[in-house]
């Protein structure tokens, strides 16, 4: 973007950040996440640290695209700051602290992303031939032959990454007929329906949904959502 700026290359600034936008926030973290933002806790750490990624792209984006789209952005920027001399023109762009760098945790999401087409993949067969409707009515199971693959999921939400009610990992071998994309490498998925019952709030299908007696239509989770925010 820099680059592009310092060349008065304006194209080549919009379509790095138009991408950027698109391929890693809109197709990726916005789709994950926004199941946190909308549903989780106002007290969740979780929804907490989502709230400070969006403050973040705020402040970087506004300046990023304020010498191209010169009215848009200040009306955006002006929408959070009010006072009579804020203007998001008299800003330089921001510095990205050197410590967000991290090659290993880019390496590890771009095969966690390879390993998410897969599951995607297999969702919207069962979509098109009006299995589900909607992936949250799913519950797939991925297997993995690389122990390393397995391992680097053990500790993230298969399901929230990949938008389902459930979700299975599994190093043994995949049955017959279980999905699978070539270019993506020692993954396959066999498709299964949630189990349960739709939570009124998230939407998941889940087996604890009408458990609860005093919210018998939602999960555990939205209830104690619920719970926190009527006690405010």
């Amino acid at each position: 973007m820099r680059t592009g700026y310092a060349a008065y290359d304006f194209n080549r600034v919009f379509s790095t950040v138009f991408n950027f936008c698109t391929t890693d926030l809109s197709a990726v973290y916005f789709d994950i996440r926004k199941d946190t933002l909308y549903c989780d806790a106002p007290s969740s750490l979780r929804r907490r640290a989502s709230r400070t990624v969006l403050d973040h792209l705020f402040n970087y984006l506004t300046a990023w695209l304020a010498p191209v789209m010169v009215f848009t952005m200040e009306e955006v920027w002006r929408t959070r700051h009010k006072g009579e001399f804020d203007s998001v023109h008299l800003r330089t762009f921001p510095e990205v602290p050197g410590e967000w760098a991290n090659k290993a945790l880019a390496d590890k999401w771009l095969r966690v992303r390879e390993l998410r087409r897969v599951v995607t993949g297999a969702l919207e067969i069962a979509r098109r031939e009006k299995v589900i409707g909607a992936s949250l009515e799913a519950a797939p199971t991925l297997y993995l032959s690389s122990a390393d693959d397995a391992a680097m999921l053990k500790d993230l939400d298969l399901a929230e990454i990949s938008i389902t009610s459930a979700s299975h990992v599994s190093t043994g071998a995949a049955p017959e007929g279980a999905f699978r994309i070539e270019e993506v490498q020692g993954a396959a998925v066999s498709f299964a329906k949630a189990d349960g019952t739709k939570c009124a709030r998230c939407w998941k299908i889940l087996p604890e949904v009408g458990k609860s007696t005093a919210h018998s239509h939602l999960c555990l989770r939205c209830e104690g959502a619920v719970t926190e925010h009527d006690k405010k």
